[in-house]
């Protein structure tokens, strides 16, 4: 079992967290609230009314549990790679393996990020200052972890679990393929991995890649997320959620927030790659008695 990827990939998502949560803020609050209308009207709007405290409203629990939930995904994808060649009895892997294994990726970390995110989104939605005098409905990640199970059951802290899946399986399955192809097309002949600068490059691109695949599921899941926190519940269900949102506001809404996704995704998933990059290469060579390599793409 490939330890080392384990151990990188969450430092990695750490990492991405850390640059692109003020984003994701905004992401989530203009798909969830009609009070926002755009990405610079949402980002004005949230800074005169909370400061910048209000970009990083419930980002404890996520990056606390971001370790464990790019762990399983870098890990899982990197021994699904060692299954499948040794399945085939090949030393190389095929890109539908690179596929394959990211989506089982995806879908695996489902169980450990679900509780996490939807704190994540039930505090970044919830724009009351303090400061002005007004009382929040949660107080804080454990809070509201806490409100969550007690108003609505275990069961609440995977509500918007299914489109959660159906995003993150065939984004990372993208993610995963649309690095290695852009790495292996930056890959100087003779060489067994790109500089710095492809894997930056390609890390961001598969970044905007993959929440191209995965914008619409995300608007899906924040809106089950969020239904009935704070008003009465509009949404039956998954199925029900996707017609209810198509007939009041059409099909557009599902990529609304695309652009800041994407804006989101370039330095945050240069900074993931980057950082897993080094850090395999360095645990794996540690390990092995020899010198890093600059960059540990293989």
């Amino acid at each position: 079992m490939h330890i080392a990827d384990f151990v990188s990939g969450s430092f990695a998502g750490a990492c991405g967290v850390a640059v692109g949560y003020p984003l994701d803020t905004v992401k989530v609050r203009i798909q969830t609230q009609r009070q926002f209308t755009g990405v610079w009207q949402c980002i004005v709007a949230t800074f005169s009314k909370e400061g910048v405290h209000g970009f990083f409203k419930g980002m404890t629990l996520p990056l606390t549990t971001i370790t464990m939930t790019s762990s399983v995904v870098f890990g899982t994808y990197r021994n699904c790679l060692q299954c499948l060649s040794q399945a085939r009895g090949a030393c190389s892997n095929t890109k539908l393996d690179v596929f394959l294994s990211g989506m089982a990726g995806g879908i695996a970390q489902i169980s450990v990020m679900s509780p996490g995110d939807i704190v994540k989104v039930r505090l970044q939605c919830q724009t009351e200052s303090k400061r002005r005098g007004a009382k929040p409905k949660y107080h804080g990640p454990v809070h509201c972890l806490l409100s969550i199970i007690k108003e609505e059951g275990f069961r609440g802290l995977y509500r918007g679990a299914l489109p959660l899946m159906l995003r993150d399986g065939p984004s990372y399955a993208t993610y995963f393929l649309t690095y290695k192809i852009i790495c292996e097309r930056l890959t100087d002949s003779g060489k067994k991995r790109p500089d710095w600068s492809g894997v930056m490059l390609a890390g961001g691109v598969a970044g905007m890649a993959g929440w191209t695949i995965g914008t619409p599921m995300d608007v899906i899941k924040a809106r089950l997320q969020m239904d009935g926190a704070r008003e009465t519940k509009r949404y039956k269900g998954f199925y029900h959620c996707i017609t209810e949102t198509v007939r009041t506001e059409g099909v557009g809404v599902f990529f609304r927030s695309l652009g800041i996704n994407c804006l989101r995704a370039f330095p945050v998933n240069m900074v993931v790659f980057v950082t897993y990059e080094v850090l395999t290469g360095f645990l794996k060579d540690a390990a092995d008695g020899i010198d890093p390599p600059r960059i540990g793409f293989e």
